[in-house]
């Protein structure tokens, strides 16, 4: 077994799109409406859907903004250098608001983002020696 994606309803598909593409680096995998049922899903990741773990961006045609609850904790993202990658978010204009540097009690340095629907994207800066 393994995990396949991950699932994220969002309010704007073009915005999230954009966000998780040109800020993020990852590629539209895939996607298609279904007019019956007024939905459009979008898939982005890093790599292939047979190989890696995507995300699926769900965009219900009539609701633009969700209650994010408080049992969605966050998704994390293994990057090389964070402290570039922060800079450049933040150039963007994306919301790093947690600066990088060592998490509390560590030495793994991490940094939080947020994408346009609010959704916490914890960045972890990985070393080739790193295990996952």
């Amino acid at each position: 077994m393994r995990m396949l994606h991950t699932m994220l309803r969002v309010g704007d598909l073009d915005r999230s799109i954009k966000f998780y593409t040109e800020l993020m680096g990852m590629k539209l995998l895939r996607q298609k409406d279904n007019e019956e049922y007024t939905y459009t899903l979008a898939f982005v990741g890093y790599g292939d859907e047979k190989d890696h773990t995507v995300l699926e961006l769900t965009y219900n045609w009539d609701q633009s903004e969700y209650d994010l609850g408080e049992g969605f904790g966050h998704i994390a993202i293994g990057v090389d250098d964070i402290y570039a990658l922060c800079e450049d978010l933040e150039d963007k204009g994306a919301d790093v608001y947690r600066k990088p540097g060592p998490v509390k009690g560590g030495k793994t340095v991490i940094a939080f983002v947020r994408d346009p629907d609010g959704y916490a994207i914890e960045l972890i800066e990985r070393k080739e020696s790193d295990d996952l």
